[in-house]
């Protein structure tokens, strides 16, 4: 019997070391952004999982296995979405759901990004010190509400792919003490909501080592506080997989911080649903990955890997950026024109027929 026993262990011990990484040590994020979701409903979207089943889009990611949403906050949109409104809204379900969530400001009325982070309309004519006010109290505004329904968030970008600054031209990082004077400002109110709250510094160009050394020397060199270092990476445009595997495992290291991928994306094919022509429509993107279900889904898969490769156990995994942003009609790019369409579609995490792709199963499984 005790033969019988041991050779068991030892089969069990073996089948253990024999599966995949991911099998074996999940991320603790896995999770997307589904920050176009209320306005997709609003305007008729459908969601369905893997076997067709009309169904919460929300519960549909979650019973794959997400444990993560990712909400974008502006701060007076022209359409009205993406807002204290719809955020709140959102996370009640997403907790419901047992998921956690990420709140990404932009401190912006529209898209901010590497090539702009235009100020909000109503703060235009504030001074440096008006403004780092106006960042506290938009963040504290958000969070306490979130807060006070029961539905705290776990995680918080201050900024979003700050490259450059934000709240241009005076939070430029040309001027670095305005920089961390805005960043701060943002820091202390989440930490003044809830002290258990992480704060995410988010950069894109996910391959671009000297830029994050550069970027993250300065924020040390100038007392900017934070938890966390979120990173972009898309395949297509941010640098091969090995310079985005050492630049991840370079700055986690180096500054000793976790590390999450808050946005990456693939296409699962180059067919448009909408009208309005995809952003990307090569057949294959990425080198050895095409733009098929299976395609999406590997090179979503391998992202993870590198994410739970990082040393230290510093990585604490990615978010599928727009999940839910398939090509309803109205739930356009511009919140400034009804009449836009959506470019992304086809990185989706629902095809063209509403239904849960591979990689969502893949996703909620790393």
């Amino acid at each position: 019997m005790k033969r019988i026993l041991t050779t068991l262990l030892l089969l069990a011990a073996l089948a253990v070391a024999q599966q995949p990484a991911h099998a074996q040590a999940r991320l603790q994020i896995r999770g997307a952004d589904v920050s176009s979701l209320a306005k997709s409903e609003a305007f008729g979207g459908v969601y369905r999982d893997a076997r067709g089943r009309r169904g919460d889009a929300l519960r549909i990611l979650a019973q794959a296995g997400l444990n993560y949403i990712r909400l974008k906050v502006w701060v007076n949109p022209a359409d009205g979405y993406n807002t204290k409104t719809q955020l709140l809204a959102l996370a009640r379900r997403a907790k419901a759901q047992g998921m956690k969530l990420m709140v990404d400001f932009h401190y912006s009325d529209t898209w901010a990004d590497p090539g702009k982070q235009f100020k909000p309309a109503a703060w235009e004519s504030l001074t440096l010190d008006q403004l780092s006010q106006a960042v506290y109290d938009h963040t504290f505004d958000v969070l306490d509400a979130l807060r006070r329904q029961g539905t705290t968030a776990d995680m918080v970008q201050v900024g979003n792919e700050i490259n450059g600054g934000l709240l241009w031209p005076d939070g430029s990082n040309s001027t670095w003490p305005n920089t961390a004077q805005l960043l701060n400002a943002g820091y202390d109110a989440v930490k003044r909501v809830s002290s258990a709250t992480k704060v995410v510094l988010h950069l894109a160009n996910g391959g671009d080592n000297g830029l994050y050394r550069w970027w993250f020397d300065n924020a040390g060199a100038n007392g900017i506080r934070y938890d966390v270092i979120g990173l972009s990476y898309y395949p297509y445009w941010h640098g091969t997989l090995e310079a985005f595997q050492a630049n991840i495992n370079d700055v986690a290291t180096r500054y000793g911080k976790p590390v999450a991928v808050v946005e990456t994306a693939y296409p699962f094919t180059t067919a448009d649903d909408d009208g309005w022509p995809n952003i990307i429509t090569a057949a294959e993107p990425y080198p050895g990955y095409r733009a098929t279900p299976q395609g999406q889904a590997a090179l979503l898969a391998k992202v993870g890997d590198i994410v739970r490769a990082v040393p230290n156990g510093l990585g604490l995994g990615l978010f599928i950026w727009e999940a839910t942003w398939t090509g309803v009609k109205g739930n356009g790019w511009d919140p400034a024109d009804p009449s836009s369409g959506n470019g992304w579609e086809n990185q989706a995490l629902f095809d063209y027929g509403d239904r849960a792709l591979p990689a969502m199963g893949v996703l909620g499984h790393l």
